[in-house]
């Protein structure tokens, strides 16, 4: 489980198709507390950690992971949002996210407003009812609070501090984003499936 809140920016090394893709990622983390078998999401997806050395780790993602997200569009030198999984007692600053993306929004337009960039993206057909106005979802791994929704179009509004210290200062339309829908509000949908 992670909470949304980005704590690294990482940068892909490496990628190799060897059965399954490998990518290999460099970080800030101190990586003699990394262990084997850890989870990192990295743009917002639940990576394995199966290798590390002093300042990168290696993860092996599997072609179903590749078809739901982004991870078509890495490349070599690309910039990637990163946070560990949660640890019981740790500060919960966004909301839960588990790293197992729903699908790809895509941004359809960007303007700045004062110090802060609005950002509208469009959610796939199927994922569009989970979003709601101020409920949340994760993008690219960020815990963000949705502003308004139009059908399949939303708007999120990120703060100079949320484009510093995560990838979104990069963000451009047309960029595929990872979305993961609120948790709450999946299992709210299946409730009423039974009434």
């Amino acid at each position: 489980m992670f909470t949304g809140i980005i704590t690294d920016q990482g940068t892909i090394r490496t990628l190799h198709q060897q059965g399954d893709l490998r990518a290999r990622i460099g970080c800030g983390y101190d990586m003699d507390t990394v262990a084997l078998g850890a989870s990192i999401a990295c743009d917002g997806v639940c990576l394995t950690v199966i290798e590390t050395g002093s300042d990168w780790f290696d993860v092996q993602i599997s072609a179903e992971t590749v078809s739901k997200t982004n991870l078509p569009d890495w490349t070599e030198g690309r910039t990637v949002n990163l946070e560990r999984a949660l640890k019981v007692g740790d500060e919960l600053g966004g909301h839960i996210v588990s790293g197992h993306v729903d699908g790809i929004a895509r941004i359809t337009a960007m303007q700045d407003e004062g110090d802060s960039t609005r950002v509208t993206l469009t959610a796939p057909d199927d994922l569009a009812r989970f979003i709601a106005p101020k409920g949340s979802v994760a993008l690219n791994g960020t815990s963000l609070t949705v502003n308004e929704v139009d059908g399949c179009t939303f708007g999120i509004n990120f703060i100079p501090h949320t484009k510093d210290v995560t990838t979104w200062g990069r963000a451009a339309v047309g960029d595929a984003v990872n979305l993961e829908i609120d948790t709450m509000a999946r299992y709210v949908a299946r409730l009423r499936e039974f009434d």
